[in-house]
């Protein structure tokens, strides 16, 4: 079944979503995504819905097809500087104004939004599982983000960014607590459970 393809009909619409808030390491990413009003597609959805190659394989799909696609970052440093939270509301106004058409209303997914925007918008609870805008824009935003942390896996290996991206599973603490912490790590996440002396 096709997700929602507007909130309200005859208003451009973007769904924006972030991925990438409980990660130990590496930047959250954000993406905004215009779909046309009439486009369908019943691949697309909530991109934890989606395996791996599913999400890999629908990207140009919806590039091709949508009205206008950004993907944007908030870095390391910016996350540790103003926290994730707002880190990841910073991604998402980016991603936004990096759109080459502007919308005149924005579906974000989540509860709540902060932003320096001047355009309205809705905050939706599950929304990547509604909208098909905000559907999108969680599959860009993991894609690209699982491939920067698979690029970065290269250069600090012992981690296992190939195939966590960065969230804290049992290889990633086994190699935090063997290797300490990489310029990659956020500092103001607590990276270990007792926290053991990193080096920071």
């Amino acid at each position: 079944m096709s997700l929602l393809p507007y909130l309200k009909i005859n208003r451009l619409e973007a769904g924006c979503d972030e991925v990438g808030r409980g990660c130990l390491s590496g930047p959250v990413v954000a993406a905004a995504v215009i779909l046309p009003a009439d486009y369908a597609n019943d691949l697309i959805n909530d991109s934890k819905k989606l395996t791996k190659t599913n999400r890999e394989n629908i990207v140009e799909e919806i590039k091709s097809n949508s009205l206008a696609w950004a993907i944007s970052e908030a870095s390391v440093e910016e996350i540790d500087e103003i926290n994730i939270l707002n880190a990841s509301f910073l991604a998402m106004s980016r991603s936004v104004k990096a759109l080459e058409v502007r919308p005149d209303h924005l579906l974000i997914d989540g509860n709540r939004f902060k932003t320096d925007l001047d355009i309205p918008y809705d905050c939706i609870i599950k929304g990547d599982g509604k909208f098909a805008s905000i559907a999108a824009a969680s599959i860009l935003a993991k894609v690209h983000r699982d491939q920067l942390m698979a690029k970065w896996a290269l250069d600090y290996p012992g981690y296992g960014w190939e195939t966590n991206a960065g969230y804290p599973t049992p290889q990633h603490r086994k190699g935090i607590s063997e290797k300490g912490p990489t310029p990659l790590h956020r500092k103001s996440f607590k990276l270990l459970p007792d926290q053991l002396e990193l080096g920071f």
